[in-house]
């Protein structure tokens, strides 16, 4: 099989395969991609201590969309691929089913330690289901794994490692909406690995897990700081019938849905507008820039990511969408800088990330702003915490009410109302959000150690994995 290689040069790759190895498949695949060199190396690394993965599963199923699906704000959470990360699930963005819609999917409510597979767009993503999420529900686009005789998380962990991911990509069928079906994933070749070293994998996962629940919480503490500043820790939005405007406000606003001048927006902006030191909109503190379309035809399988609105999350910057170097070069003038914050206006609006470091090359979406301080009297982290939390967001959903496509304007988003809190409750907030993403890092860096251990493991023996994993566990302690 031959497959010309795709950097413009004369160079070919090509693999040679018997013809019984090839008709041996059910498909009989004949597409060089999947005897590319790449995944017939990654398979001869630990093809003979293996089993297929259907020896360590009892049910496979994928999930499906309720016919007619109106989510509501709360419920049952649904998760669809943007949550399902490597080796975690993501709450940002989450979509719910009321409990009637559940009960009709309920083959795929999820069932704690069930082991979860994307299997279109952003494929090859694996987690386990924790204790949060047992009940949940998964759309058509990922599936679930009930396991046996082998430690979920060192299963999940083996199929996010290059050998896992190796053969999502391998087993990926169809052109418009490339997938995976369930005949192709129960032939995964899954090595067959020492329990103890399967179990210490697992502990790796875990302790990530309850570091990403400390973070959580202490981001939750930062968020509880800013409301109780301004007396709204248990303020909750009520939707009113009936209020009275004057056709003065309403001339001056240029709107005339009832929606916007709902009391609950009032609440927000009064309490924001009596803050002690004082507020500010947010144009007269950043400069905001706008991101730049590409085009779908410029996405190409690897290279400089392509950040959009599904990618951004008030804790992470995902990667799914790629484009050339030559495209970069064009459009470079977008590339973020560090301590600038990326705020969404489209889709799902009022998402932000700060860049507290020197970010690798990345250009972000139309539907992305870059925001850059121009102001002493507020730091980065409060703000980036103001604009994540229900302040903002009210303000949102104020702006953009009753839109089909969400889409928050530059001027509304220029005119958000930010709270100034003196100096010292500002810091005590920046504290918070800093310790937060140290957690969130940490964890971070635990699954990928997981998965570099995985890979040690079977390129070398597990003692050589656990030893290597000791040294980086003993290392991070140092730092």
């Amino acid at each position: 099989m031959i497959d010309a290689a795709l950097d413009g040069h004369a160079n070919v790759q090509f693999s040679i395969v018997n013809f019984s190895e090839v008709n041996s498949h059910r498909d009989t695949r004949l597409d060089a991609t999947h005897y590319h060199p790449l995944h017939l190396k990654n398979l001869s690394n630990f093809k003979e201590q293996t089993q297929p993965l259907s020896e360590y599963i009892t049910h496979i199923s994928g999930g499906a969309t309720p016919l007619g699906a109106v989510y509501p704000e709360e419920g049952v959470p649904f998760l669809r691929v943007q949550n399902i990360m490597p080796n975690y699930i993501s709450g940002t963005g989450m979509k719910y089913l009321s409990p009637s819609q559940n009960q009709k999917i309920i083959r795929s409510q999820l069932k704690k330690d069930d082991v979860l597979l994307t299997i279109t767009g952003s494929y090859g993503k694996s987690a386990v289901v924790t204790d949060e999420y047992v009940g949940a529900n998964i759309n058509q686009h990922s599936v679930k794994m009930t396991v046996k005789n082998i430690v979920p998380y060192f299963l999940s962990t083996f199929l996010n490692c290059k050998y896992g991911y190796s053969q999502s990509t391998r087993h990926i069928v169809g052109i418009t909406r490339p997938a995976l079906d369930y005949s192709a994933i129960k032939t995964f070749l899954i090595p067959d690995l020492d329990r103890v070293f399967q179990e210490t994998i697992g502990l790796c996962c875990s302790q990530a897990e309850e570091l990403r629940k400390d973070s959580k919480a202490c981001y939750n503490q930062a968020q509880t700081l800013l409301l109780a500043e301004l007396g709204l820790v248990n303020w909750q939005p009520k939707q009113q019938l009936t209020f009275v405007k004057t056709f003065l406000t309403l001339s001056l606003l240029e709107r005339i849905d009832a929606d916007y001048f709902q009391p609950k927006y009032d609440d927000i902006v009064n309490a924001i507008k009596n803050c002690a030191d004082g507020y500010d909109t947010l144009e007269n503190m950043v400069t905001l820039k706008k991101g730049v379309e590409v085009g779908s035809k410029a996405y190409i399988e690897s290279g400089i990511p392509f950040v959009r609105v599904s990618n951004l999350s008030p804790f992470e910057i995902t990667q799914e969408k790629y484009i050339s170097e030559e495209l970069y070069a064009a459009v470079k003038e977008h590339q973020p800088k560090r301590g600038e914050i990326l705020l969404s206006k489209d889709a799902t609006p009022g998402i932000a990330y700060y860049l507290r470091e020197t970010p690798d090359k990345m250009i972000p979406a139309g539907g992305i702003l870059r925001l850059k301080s121009k102001i002493d009297k507020i730091n980065n982290e409060y703000l980036t915490l103001v604009l994540n939390s229900i302040l903002t967001q009210e303000q949102v959903n104020r702006d953009v009410g009753g839109s089909v496509i969400l889409h928050w304007r530059p001027d509304q988003v220029a005119g958000t109302v930010i709270p100034i809190l003196p100096q010292e409750k500002q810091v005590a907030i920046q504290e918070k959000a800093i310790e937060s993403s140290r957690l969130r890092k940490h964890a971070k860096d635990l699954l990928e150690h997981a998965k570099r251990a995985v890979e040690i493991a079977i390129e070398q023996d597990e003692q050589a994995a656990i030893d290597w994993l000791e040294s980086q566990t003993h290392e991070q302690v140092i730092r």
